[in-house]
């Protein structure tokens, strides 16, 4: 019973790993595509020089640890718990959309948000791994 409790534990802190690391690095890079000095136009160059301005250069690594993380975490748990439950991210991504880069939300986008807190609730109440250890034949 310990055990099984201590993979939930583990599943749930990656889950909100995995979350996290995707809210702040789509943030973090839409801060600092917002904010950059120059007009990008055809310039391969001038895409080079972004990608290491700091906003967008933090935003890149923390989607990498996302990408990775997630990798893990599919690895432990259903696709079908994944995807729903790390949907938490659209969530707080327009929260801090809203708050942090001061965008718009109209009444339809908060009543689809709503609908999607709705969805994370109902699929967190489930298991996150209904296939078992043992691969079947």
């Amino acid at each position: 019973m310990a055990a099984g409790r201590a993979v939930d534990l583990k599943t749930k802190l990656l889950t909100l790993f995995v979350v996290a690391t995707n809210v702040l690095g789509n943030v973090s890079m839409s801060w600092g595509m917002k904010h950059q000095n120059a007009e990008l136009g055809f310039s391969p160059l001038a895409y080079v020089r972004l990608i290491f301005s700091p906003w967008v250069l933090l935003g890149t690594m923390l989607l990498i640890l996302w990408l990775l993380s997630r990798m893990t975490l599919l690895g432990w748990a259903d696709l079908s718990y994944v995807l729903p439950v790390t949907a938490m991210g659209y969530v707080l991504t327009a929260v801090l959309g809203k708050y942090f880069l001061g965008e718009e939300i109209s009444f339809q986008g908060w009543a689809g948000t709503g609908l999607i807190v709705a969805g994370i609730v109902l699929v967190g109440l489930t298991q996150p791994n209904t296939t078992g250890s043992e691969q079947s034949r």
